[in-house]
């Protein structure tokens, strides 16, 4: 008799809870009704470019200069950048005569000298580096070959500036 008067309550309160979410149902605001027969034009074409923004002027001449001399410990890097994409967008090549430098703008064309040994390579800039400190450059394996340094890694050289 208990189970019976259980379910019943049961029951009664679920017929409740229904009548309750009915009612609230119909309290929500109704969305207004758009004819059916109302056309929606589509432009076909874009809109008009928004004007240009204005920037302040940067000035670039900073980084348009190239010292005559620098002088500092050169390292050169290869094996393990091979064909990762430098700062220029070309990917590493360590067959060819590049280098990585901090500041000099990029494929501006240097000379390299060992001040060891004065054997001297031209490479181009095209890629940031050496983020170790004492370091100003780092050459590809090829240019490390032509100054001879590949076995001491490091070596002291002077870096000038290529015209033309």
């Amino acid at each position: 008799m208990v189970r019976h008067k259980a379910a019943s309550l049961c029951l009664l309160g679920l017929a409740a809870a229904d009548i309750l979410f009915i009612g609230a149902a119909g309290m929500w605001p109704k969305l207004p009704e758009m004819p059916r027969s109302q056309i929606v034009v589509v432009p076909l074409e874009p809109p008009p470019p928004a004007p240009p923004e204005t920037k302040p002027a940067i000035d670039t001449s900073a980084f348009d200069t190239v010292p005559p001399n620098e002088t500092g410990v050169a390292s050169w890097y290869g094996d393990e950048w091979q064909g990762r994409i430098t700062a220029s967008g070309q990917p590493f090549d360590d067959r060819k005569l590049t280098a990585a430098h901090r500041t000099l703008p990029l494929n501006t064309r240097v000379r390299v000298t060992n001040l060891k040994t004065g054997q001297s390579v031209e490479v181009t800039i095209t890629d940031r580096g050496p983020y170790t400190d004492g370091r100003v450059i780092d050459l590809s394996k090829a240019a490390a070959k032509k100054l001879g340094m590949v076995k001491e890694g490091l070596v002291p050289v002077r870096i000038e500036n290529v015209a033309g």
